[in-house]
């Protein structure tokens, strides 16, 4: 077991991780932060897609040793004083969701997208989201409520 602190969602935790366990799994099991999916555990999907000190990254690729030190934002992070993050409440306003599954993971990507500077068009918004998969199909959506968010964030 290694010593670990990592602040998630502005809230700072000192755990004692063994080193084989992914960061996925210690903001779930660990932490209780049950917003950030499981999809495939090989990294295709980004059903587990957080924030790691502001870049999206896949939790299930990353060991929760690595993250020692890190600012880390889940979904649970996002919304303020009641209030949707833009990005959450443009996938509400433009019927994104479907099923909901890789929603958490496509709003985190989405919100690392848009910070960057990097959705400019729908060109680079789909380029940008390549790494989450859709099982839903629903990417037209997700697509027009990242350029939504894209200009109000």
């Amino acid at each position: 077991m290694r010593p670990v602190t990592l602040t998630v969602n502005g809230v700072r935790h000192e755990l004692e991780l063994a080193p084989r366990e992914l960061l996925v799994h210690v903001l779930r099991e660990r932490l209780g932060l049950t917003g950030t999916n499981v999809g495939c555990d090989t990294s295709s999907c980004g059903a587990c897609t957080v924030l790691l000190d502001g870049e999206s990254v896949k939790s299930c690729t990353v060991l929760g040793v690595q993250a020692d030190g890190a600012a880390i934002t889940t979904i649970e992070g996002l919304a303020r004083g009641g209030e949707l993050h833009p990005v959450q409440q443009a996938f509400h306003d433009h019927h994104a969701l479907q099923c909901g599954y890789c929603t958490p993971g496509m709003v985190m990507a989405a919100v690392s997208l848009i910070e960057s500077g990097e959705a400019r068009d729908e060109e680079s918004i789909r380029n940008g989201l390549e790494g989450n998969l859709c099982r839903c199909t629903g990417y037209h959506n997700i697509v027009e409520a990242v350029a939504a968010a894209a200009g109000k964030a």
